[in-house]
């Protein structure tokens, strides 16, 4: 069996997005991307701020309540659905819920070939890429940067500090099968 399906796990502004479009680029067959902030974006807006939805604190924290839970499974079905309809799929995905969150995806995606990506990069780092986004409360990358890794197991593990997407990529693909 050959790769499926590429999940990779890091926290706000570590590189994902920028791996997800060079893996687009450099794997010869075409792969969908799934993101979680494109997730985010598709729920309405009374769920973005609520107790019920998810809510992002001014000290960068994040909080999710059981709306956003039960979507959030319905959108890792309708993921592996594209994927067992015969697409390939990059996830870019923050486990907020550590070792739980990759529990949801390894139920959802059971019986796909699944390469696990850790992304790393250095709280500091990621911080100042999130200060130059504009878009994210101050103070969630640098406290998801190490969170979002513990207890998570991975078959690959890439570090955005001091190396750039493509050669992230370029090495993520190097592992496919």
């Amino acid at each position: 069996m050959t790769t499926q399906v590429i999940v990779l796990n890091g926290g706000s502004s570590a590189g994902k997005s920028g791996i997800v479009r060079c893996l687009q680029a450099e794997l010869p067959d075409p792969w969908m991307a799934a993101a979680i902030d494109a997730f985010v974006d598709a729920l309405p807006a009374s769920l973005r701020a609520s107790d019920a939805g998810i809510a992002f604190a001014e000290d960068g924290g994040v909080a999710v309540g059981p709306e956003f839970r039960r979507l959030e499974e319905a959108w890792r079905e309708g993921v592996a659905a594209m994927v067992r309809a015969g697409a390939r799929v990059i996830v870019d995905d923050v486990f907020l819920g550590g070792p739980a969150s990759r529990e949801s995806w390894r139920k959802a995606l059971t019986g796909l070939d699944v390469l696990w990506v850790g992304v790393r990069c250095e709280g500091t780092v990621a911080e100042g890429r999130e200060i130059a986004r504009g878009d994210r409360p101050k103070g969630m990358a640098a406290a998801q940067a190490a969170t979002v890794h513990r207890g998570v197991a991975y078959d690959l593990e890439v570090d955005t500090t001091h190396t750039d997407s493509l050669t992230c990529a370029r090495t993520i693909a190097a592992h496919l099968t």
